[in-house]
């Protein structure tokens, strides 16, 4: 009825690709990949600017289906984004600080608050929700620790749903791969 099952057929939401039914983003495992794709996404992990051209080069196929497979690591979620890694320093902000943090009660809904208002704060830059005796740990940076009193004072502090912070300061940054690991 469909014909050849290695072509891909679209209907309703679903994708048929060599006789598997897929449906939506993000359905293949990383199990999956083979070398060629694994190795597309450790060059493109370590230099995201790499042409399509640089980059077929480097994993010895021509450029068209080096870009298919770029594409499909895209629309499979391996790649999420591409972006500039700053200088945070240079950028103008000389504090970097982990904080823990804990909400006042435990509740879906202060849980919610918290994660959605936290992203529309700029200088927080990272944030996970974990197990322990916190609920949160944060990475904020700011220009210097008076901009983080008064962050601290006036963004941070008056979130409903915090009821505690514990902020520890960076000394140092040792080790920022901004990277995965890939087996």
């Amino acid at each position: 009825m469909f014909g050849n099952f290695s072509k891909i057929y679209y209907f309703c939401t679903g994708v048929i690709i060599n006789g598997r039914i897929l449906f939506g983003k993000e359905t293949m495992k990383y199990e999956e990949l083979d070398d060629t794709d694994r190795k597309i996404l450790r060059l493109l992990q370590k230099d995201s600017t790499l042409t399509v051209k640089e980059l077929a080069a480097r994993v010895n196929l021509s450029a068209s289906p080096t870009f298919d497979r770029q594409k499909r690591l895209e629309r499979e979620g391996f790649i999420k984004g591409y972006n500039a890694i700053l200088d945070s320093r240079k950028c103008g902000n000389g504090i970097t600080v982990l904080c823990n943090m804990r909400l006042r009660h435990h509740s879906q809904e202060l849980m919610d608050d918290f994660m959605e208002t936290i992203q529309g704060i700029e200088e927080i830059t990272e944030c996970y929700n974990t197990s322990g005796e916190y609920d949160f740990i944060l990475k904020i940076q700011t220009h210097d620790m008076d901009s983080y009193q008064e962050f601290m004072r006036t963004r941070l502090g008056n979130i409903e749903s915090v009821g505690y912070f514990h902020s520890i300061f960076v000394m140092k940054e040792v080790k920022n791969t901004h990277g995965v690991p890939l087996k």
